[in-house]
């Protein structure tokens, strides 16, 4: 079984515009809905792979009943805990000559929700694995990640973090399946600009000489690369295509990296991970099995 865990779920409203005026009132082209938070994200990407998944995280008030509503509709297993107060965030994505977003703050999470979060990730067994996906709510302790992975450290599950700087490399130590830095993030975790694929790997290898079994460096437009476990070095070049959408394509390398993993097969890991990503950024929303299969023969 795939956990995912979403600290702050978000309903994503997103509205499209010919042109974004500050200080006026502007009219929609057409809106969309959809529900958000990395793990999230992961979970119904996971699902168009035909991996089952069961989603886990904080909600709370309303807009946490919809989500929780909306997943189940989409066939997500999810087992939030539910918050006693506040509602769960709605982030607004403008999509205009520029792309604009504001999110909001969420819900406060307090110790007892904490406690009730470990009780459900102790379910986990061995051979399962666990998604830790994005930034870390303000209400929440900074060291979440590495209590996360110290309370199931006992057990021999394949963990993933999807996260950067300090919460990343403060997780190391629990030796992670995998870990996907982007270039960007990979140079900001050693004070160094990353411009050639030589340095990028020398760097990803150091996260791996740190405890990171499975290093992937997503690269935007100049693909991604893959130190395996093994030591040997993957390269993927680049889907072809329109983007139209930045939200969730990381998370959706995640899903089809973590896919094609299950396989055990790295090469294929990385270009379905990449095919995953490819369809997202080309879509208006997430990525489908379609597109992913359409994608994945062009690599």
């Amino acid at each position: 079984m795939v956990y995912t865990v979403t600290f702050n779920p978000a309903i994503d409203y997103i509205v499209h515009t010919s042109e974004m005026k500050l200080g006026a009132t502007n009219r929609s082209d057409k809106e969309e809905m959809y529900f958000g938070g990395k793990g999230i994200n992961v979970s119904i990407v996971l699902r168009e792979l035909g991996i089952s998944s069961k989603a886990l995280g904080f909600t709370a008030g309303f807009t946490g009943e919809a989500i929780e509503k909306g997943l189940a509709d989409m066939g997500i297993d999810t087992d939030f805990v539910r918050l006693q107060k506040g509602n769960s965030r709605i982030n607004v994505k403008i999509k205009s000559s520029e792309e604009t977003e504001l999110n909001g703050q969420g819900p406060d999470i307090d110790d007892k929700a904490i406690s009730a979060l470990f009780a459900k990730l102790d379910n986990i067994s061995d051979g399962d694995t666990l998604i830790l996906a994005g930034s870390i709510p303000s209400s929440l302790p900074s060291d979440i990640y590495q209590r996360i992975l110290e309370r199931l450290s006992s057990k021999k599950i394949k963990v993933v973090v999807d996260a950067t700087k300090d919460l990343l490399l403060n997780v190391l130590k629990y030796k992670p399946f995998l870990v996907k830095p982007n270039n960007h993030e990979l140079g900001e975790m050693f004070g160094v600009t990353l411009k050639i694929d030589e340095d990028i790997e020398k760097y990803a290898r150091k996260l791996q000489e740190m405890g990171a079994v499975n290093v992937l460096i997503s690269m935007a437009g100049d693909g991604a690369m893959l130190i395996d476990e093994y030591g040997k070095m993957h390269r993927c070049g680049v889907c072809k295509g329109k983007v139209k959408n930045s939200v969730g394509a990381g998370d959706s390398m995640v899903a089809g990296f973590t896919a094609g993993s299950l396989q055990g097969d790295y090469e294929y890991a990385l270009k379905l991970g990449t095919a995953a990503g490819g369809a997202t950024a080309f879509s208006d929303g997430l990525a489908t099995k379609e597109k992913i299969a359409e994608l994945l023969k062009t690599l």
